[in-house]
């Protein structure tokens, strides 16, 4: 379970942005990839999600028979299922009809779906046990 991280930079460098470089890392088989920095490429497509700097599959991804459910981490994880879980979903304060840009807001329709819950979860706990190995 390899993760991506903000390349070292030095001291008198500015706070790292999206598009600087980074690091793949293993902290398991001591895998160690650099970026070259300056291209990002959201997955927006069916199958199995990538990340986006490497475009390497994600660990946290399962298949269901809808589609394909993934995160980048635990916590994108964690609030999938919080969403997922709650009964009532009431809209932030602040939303809009053309301000729709939160990861929630994101989500296929499928996962929103409240007929589609418990297979939703089912698949959440799945991921999650993956992380317990």
């Amino acid at each position: 379970m390899a993760h991506v991280e903000p390349f070292p930079r030095s001291v008198d460098d500015p706070a790292p942005s999206m598009f600087a470089k980074r690091r793949l890392v293993c902290r398991n088989c001591g895998l160690s990839r650099e970026s070259k920095g300056g291209g990002v490429h959201f997955f927006r497509g069916t199958g199995q999600a990538v990340d986006p700097y490497f475009h390497e599959p994600l660990f946290l991804q399962t298949e269901t028979r809808h589609g394909w459910l993934w995160a980048y981490n635990p916590e994108h994880l964690e609030l999938i299922r919080q969403f997922v879980q709650a009964s009532l979903r009431e809209h932030a304060p602040w939303h809009e009809p053309g301000r729709r840009m939160t990861a929630v807001a994101r989500l296929p329709t499928w996962i929103k779906r409240a007929r589609n819950r418990a297979e939703v979860l089912r698949a959440i706990e799945r991921i999650r046990a993956s992380l317990m190995e």
